[in-house]
């Protein structure tokens, strides 16, 4: 019986390391996998505009509609385009 007792501790100790270590691996690895999508992500999208920019481009184009160089429409449809970017 002693013997038993002693192969049952064992295997638990042998299974619980295995466990711990497991697990650590699996955290490390997630850790690297998330790293690596944030690289990825990070160079995929480009940088954005200032807003100083587009504040800018929208007093242009203000100004050339005020003038008479641009319709409403087109003046609506690059405002837009600028907003949306």
């Amino acid at each position: 019986m002693p013997g038993l007792i002693r192969g049952v501790a064992r295997t638990a100790a042998v299974a619980g390391t295995a466990t711990v270590v497991s697990n650590r691996v699996s955290r490390r690895q997630q850790g690297r996998w998330a790293q690596q999508s944030n690289q990825e992500s990070a160079a995929v999208q480009p940088p954005a505009e200032d807003t100083s920019t587009k504040m800018d481009k929208l007093k242009e184009l203000g100004e050339l509609k005020s003038q008479g160089v641009l319709t409403e429409s087109e003046f609506e449809s690059e405002k837009r385009k600028i907003l949306d970017s």
